[in-house]
């Protein structure tokens, strides 16, 4: 086991700008989980990779919407070309011993056996992978949430790349990525970043410190939850931060872009443009970013105050192709306001 910010040892494998730069396009605030994964698939890439395991086994702490998911997915597509390609395990449904079983599949002669279609056997891992890409990426999301004979039964997963399914066939992770993500310590982390729980004490120590300091405590959260054998078959635990305003700000603007492209893609000839005012951009952010949440909210926020707005105008015949509209906030309103130029008058302009 490492950290990966605070013991960042990276594999002999030097990390390449291509794959890291399109995942910090994607990933805002927390470059170091970034630079301690990337090393893995060179590895496997390479051909290097240890035999008999998973390429690699990540375990990434921290507050909600600090991008622990989002890293995943962004990872899914830079390798395959959409984030679609993952095998997502959601452990909180799996909180009760009995419901393990859905994961496995029911033994022979079990009532429904052979009806009983294991969420994780080779068929669906195999799915996940892409010709752009044979890894396949495995996430077992808030995996502190999950019966403890879930954790047990990774523990084979996470140190032999094998998986024994109820039928005794076995499923093959040696061609796997597998990620978990938890909470665990973002309770203990949010109450030294508040200002009457210490936040004035922690402003005046340098970043790196902070830094240290956040994740021992999600780091001894760790430890009380799991078992010393299971954390140690884990190869990189990575802290992920509360984000700051820019990197907030810049999420911001990465769902703006997003909804640009959308809309070039979508509407083709029909498409038009648009240019968000920096008092338009503080509302967004004032409603979709907060120190509970952290960004987890931005992106409904830009579908009902950006995406929808502008959709209603769209199918009420008020944009015209080339059309050019400017998004701006007046003080005290609670939605954005759209004023439309047309097609002729923005390109007089």
């Amino acid at each position: 086991m490492r950290s990966a910010t605070t013991r960042s040892r990276r594999s002999g494998t030097e990390v390449t700008p291509d794959l890291l730069s399109q995942l910090s396009e994607r990933i805002v605030g927390q470059p170091a989980a970034l630079e301690a994964i990337v090393p893995y698939i060179l590895m496997h890439q390479a051909g290097l990779s240890p035999e008999g395991r998973p390429v690699g086994v990540f375990l990434l702490l921290g507050p909600t919407g600090t991008g622990k998911t989002r890293t995943v997915e962004a990872l899914a597509e830079a390798l395959h070309g959409s984030e679609k390609h993952v095998l997502r395990i959601d452990c909180g449904e799996f909180q009760m011993e009995h419901e393990v079983a859905k994961l496995i599949g029911a033994p022979p002669g079990y009532l429904g056996h052979r009806e009983t279609v294991p969420m994780l056997n080779q068929q669906k891992l195999n799915a996940v992978t892409s010709e752009r890409s044979n890894l396949s990426i495995v996430l077992f999301d808030e995996i502190e949430k999950a019966a403890a004979s879930l954790q047990r039964l990774l523990l084979g997963v996470l140190d032999k790349a094998v998986l024994r399914l109820g039928d005794n066939t076995t499923v093959n992770f040696e061609r796997s990525l597998i990620f978990m993500t938890s909470n665990l310590g973002a309770r203990g982390m949010s109450r030294e970043m508040r200002p009457n729980f210490g936040f004035q004490a922690l402003a005046g120590m340098p970043r790196q410190t902070v830094r240290r300091k956040l994740e021992s405590i999600a780091l001894t959260a760790v430890r009380k939850r799991f078992s010393p054998e299971f954390v140690n078959r884990i190869d990189v635990i990575s802290t992920y931060y509360p984000l700051s305003q820019e990197a907030l700000f810049q999420i911001l603007d990465h769902q703006i872009e997003g909804l640009r492209r959308h809309i070039s893609n979508r509407l083709g000839a029909r498409a038009f443009s648009f240019e968000v005012t920096e008092s338009a951009r503080l509302f967004l952010l004032e409603q979709g970013a907060s120190a509970e949440y952290g960004a987890r909210e931005m992106k409904r926020v830009v579908l009902r105050q950006l995406t929808q707005p502008l959709a209603s105008l769209v199918a009420r015949g008020r944009v015209d192709a080339g059309a050019s509209i400017l998004i701006d906030h007046k003080p005290g309103d609670d939605q954005l306001s759209f004023m439309v130029q047309s097609g002729e008058e923005a390109l007089a302009a």
